[in-house]
């Protein structure tokens, strides 16, 4: 099927999903995940109305704007990966949106570079719903602790949070991990309230996006399901996933 078919079915996965539980489609957001797809994929959907595209990876992201964005300008970046202090520069040169900040330390760096681009990012703070060791995100009992120190850094707008949610057919055990972020959420607009109204919930991906519109999702990260199975990028672009 063709890219077009298949962003077709997911946007009415999304409309039935929502109606299942009541929802308005128009409140969930999709987000392409372009990962390992060359930037001709992304020109592609772009051309279908999409202007953002998540990337895991801040060197592939930035590659594939470094490539589109003097003739394709509208497409916009949002970095979903964990990201290393030494990439806060790049991240801050032109990435819209970054959905995985987990400590104050990054959140200082981006900060800093973003007041030296004069610019500012929508940024989402990433929980380790799962409570898995290899993922990254705070633990849900530190998110409160994490959004108060988040308040003197002007360059970030704090929109949300975001979480990967347990990888299993157990639709309990998946449905556990969003229920913990409601939770979350609820803690920060009692809690935190001042900084952000905490409304974007980025949680759901190919395989289970519409447990997490059930869950209350706002945005889900779709990859697999509208481009299909990852390639390897050096394939057209050696060195890109270097970071």
């Amino acid at each position: 099927m063709s890219i077009a078919e298949n962003i077709a079915g997911v946007e009415r996965r999304i409309v039935d999903a929502c109606r299942a539980v009541g929802r308005d489609p128009s409140e969930v957001r999709l987000l392409p995940v372009s990962k390992t797809k060359p930037p001709e994929a992304v020109v592609e959907l772009a051309g279908l109305g999409y202007r953002l595209f998540g990337e895991n990876k801040v060197q592939e992201a930035y590659g594939k704007w470094e490539v589109l964005h003097e003739q394709h300008p509208e497409i916009q970046w949002a970095v979903i990966g964990h990201l290393q202090t030494n990439k806060a520069r790049v991240v801050a040169r032109f990435a819209s949106e970054f959905q995985a900040l987990a400590s104050v330390r990054v959140a200082a760096e981006l900060d800093k570079r973003l007041q030296a681009e004069g610019r500012q990012l929508d940024v989402l703070i990433q929980v380790n719903s799962s409570g898995e060791p290899q993922k990254f995100g705070v633990d849900p009992d530190e998110a409160v602790a994490l959004a108060r120190e988040l308040k003197p850094f002007d360059a970030l707008r704090v929109r949300g949070l975001m979480t990967l949610a347990l990888f299993s057919d157990d639709h309990e055990a998946v449905g556990a991990c969003f229920r913990r972020m409601l939770v979350v959420q609820e803690r920060l607009r009692t809690e935190v309230g001042d900084l952000s109204d905490w409304s974007d919930l980025s949680m759901g991906m190919s395989g289970d996006f519409e447990l997490a519109i059930a869950h209350g999702a706002t945005t889900v990260r779709v990859g697999q399901a509208i481009f299909g199975d990852r390639l390897d990028p050096n394939a057209y672009w050696p060195g890109i996933t270097a970071g």
